[in-house]
């Protein structure tokens, strides 16, 4: 007995049946984590003992072609010792949009590195009456991420993104500024002491010189992050030579594109780099080791015959942009992206955490300067994954990062699964939805793009009808 064949039609129909059901399926992840999650905001996670200070904390937020995301804002906020805040501000005063550097003054108030859309504003923020004390404008600086005031309202500045359209010639620099006479007193220009190919040759972000800062007992020696060439260096302001270098383009074991590095020194002078190394995902303090030569800073001795050693790191963190050393010995770092600002003991471990969505930059705590010890004068050393924070917090999730790398753990081509792994874990935050989970947002791109493809090829199908259709409304 012969059974009938199933039309075209029929079959169409069970197609369409069978992708709506999957296009529902992929979708209801996202509603259900969007209703049911409760999105990391601002206040504590693990506090196992209290801070010994205020902690200042910068949050970038995110803007996209200088449009808000109101659930992603750009804020300055205080965290009290129990990891509680004590006062926000938004910037609107200012114009700021984005929020970047923060520093702490000698005089109580704070100094903010902030941008828009049409430059960098600067400002002295006063958080005993809440109010901006001193703002000062750098229009067309694009994109700055740090800003120094010196004395006598002098700014030294970490200029990036300083392209000329019209010669195709990157004019990335580091300067200071006098605002009083606005006249530029000290300028150096990176395409004038680096190979003009370095990362590839001049771009519209060359350099992204992110950090800048004065070092030393005079304002002689300047150490700055030309992040995209993969090295902190210092540079002698006399003679405008970089008389130490740690890193080198490309070398990626080293330094990969790294954000705030900090200058310590051992009790016998010893040069000590604390830097947050962003791409590795992990905090690093490298020693500078020159043999038999003297290796301190003015020592003069030139930057290539001297090699950094590795003495200390911390992984397991998420785009980290910030860490400093407390006199303590424990270390502050900015886990960028998973919301957090940490306070970590030399093994690892979280002992203080402040939730600061979204996507905070730098953490401050304590007097200007007030820098801890080295690892090695705090007898300390070696290689360590950060552990201990919220159960319910960001770095706790399982997310589709970390399946990509405990999938491609199985195979030969692990390093290729964890690059892979890294780069997506960088990159989803900024177009995931607040409130929804890593793997419900997988979940929906893939719900919306089976229903793009049903669209497509319901549109194929229908296209002599479609076709005829506007034919007929164009008449």
């Amino acid at each position: 007995m012969d059974f009938p064949r199933a039309s075209g039609h029929s079959r169409r129909a069970v197609l369409r049946r069978v992708l709506a059901a999957l296009v529902l399926a992929l979708l209801l992840p996202a509603a259900y984590s969007a209703v049911a999650t409760d999105a990391v905001e601002l206040g504590p996670g693990t506090v196992e003992q209290p801070a010994e200070n205020t902690t200042y904390v910068s949050v970038q937020g995110f803007h996209f072609a200088g449009y808000g995301k109101p659930k992603k804002p750009a804020r300055l906020v205080a965290a009290d010792p129990d990891a509680e805040v004590e006062w926000r501000f938004d910037g609107d005063s200012v114009g700021a949009n984005w929020f970047y550097e923060v520093d702490t003054l000698s005089n109580g108030n704070l100094f903010v590195t902030a941008t828009n859309t049409d430059g960098t504003v600067v400002f002295e923020y006063d958080p005993a009456t809440g109010e901006p004390v001193w703002t000062h404008e750098l229009p067309g600086a694009m994109d700055t991420h740090n800003v120094n005031l010196l004395s006598g309202r002098r700014l030294l500045v970490a200029n990036m993104r300083n392209f000329d359209e019209s010669t195709g010639v990157s004019d990335d620099r580091l300067y200071i500024e006098d605002t009083e006479s606005g006249e530029t007193e000290w300028e150096w220009l990176f395409r004038e002491h680096y190979p003009n190919d370095t990362d590839g040759g001049f771009s519209e972000d060359w350099t992204h010189v992110n950090d800048v800062d004065l070092i030393g007992d005079d304002e002689r020696y300047v150490l700055a992050s030309p992040r995209n060439f993969d090295q902190a260096i210092v540079v002698d302001r006399e003679t405008d030579e970089i008389v130490m270098r740690l890193g080198s383009d490309d070398d990626h074991e080293i330094l990969y594109e790294q954000h705030n590095p900090e200058y310590l020194e051992r009790e016998d002078g010893t040069p000590v780099v604390l830097v947050a190394d962003s791409e590795n995902d992990r905090v690093v303090e490298y020693e500078r080791d020159c043999g038999d030569a003297d290796p301190r800073l003015g020592a003069g001795t030139p930057p290539e015959e001297c090699e950094w050693e590795r003495t200390w790191s911390v992984d397991g963190f998420n785009w980290p942009r910030d860490a400093d050393r407390l006199p303590n010995g424990n270390t502050l770092v900015t886990d960028t992206l998973n919301h957090r600002v940490v306070e970590i003991t030399p093994e690892g471990e979280v002992v203080w955490e402040f939730y600061a969505a979204w996507a905070p930059y730098d953490a401050e705590r304590g007097e200007e300067g007030a820098n801890g010890p080295t690892m090695a004068d705090h007898g300390t050393g070696g290689n360590y994954t950060v552990t201990g924070g919220g159960d319910s917090g960001p770095a706790s999730q399982y997310t589709v990062g970390d399946g990509i790398s405990d999938f491609g753990s199985h195979t030969p081509w692990s390093g290729a699964f964890d690059e892979l792994a890294t780069r997506y874990s960088h990159v989803e935050p900024f177009f995931r939805p607040v409130g929804i989970g890593s793997w419900a947002f997988l979940s929906l791109v893939l719900g919306l793009l089976v229903a793009l493809g049903w669209g497509v090829g319901e549109a194929v199908v229908h296209r002599r009808r479609i076709t005829a259709g506007i034919g007929d409304r164009l008449g």
